[in-house]
């Protein structure tokens, strides 16, 4: 086989693998961070919100209560999904361990431009999904 054909098995592995276990790491800490910004968003229209400006009052309250709620459920399952009491899971332990076990392996087989490059086309993958998405239409 030739070097070039083995570097880019090697790199096709190292980017399926990446992506696989990132993906499953970032469903369990994206939580933390889309709570963050919904506590930012709730902050501003809670202190924003001027019923008068609208004819049923308590049905706008209401939303505002539901997506307090919602956030909280989400902070909730997030810290379920990542520890147990005050220590993490076993389950998240392995997997943030294992996705520094593979950035490492991307930095010995391909370099840190290789590590970069593979975690450019992760993010533009990402990306890419959302805008694609067309549940959130």
């Amino acid at each position: 086989m030739k070097r070039r054909d083995k570097k880019n098995l090697q790199f096709r592995y190292l980017l399926w693998l990446y992506k696989s276990t990132k993906e499953e790491f970032d469903r369990i800490e994206r939580k933390f961070t889309q709570v963050e910004i919904d506590r930012r968003l709730l902050h501003y229209m809670q202190e924003h919100n001027d019923t008068s400006k609208i004819k049923r009052k308590k049905e706008a309250r209401t939303f505002l209560t539901n997506f307090k709620e919602y956030t909280d459920q989400k902070e909730k399952d997030g810290l379920t999904l990542k520890y147990e009491g005050r220590k993490p899971r076993p389950e998240y332990y392995h997997l943030s361990l294992k996705l520094e076990a593979i950035e490492e392996s991307i930095v010995v087989e391909l370099g840190k431009k290789g590590l970069r490059t593979i975690k450019g086309l992760y993010e533009q993958e990402m990306r890419r999904r959302i805008i694609e998405a067309q549940e959130h239409q």
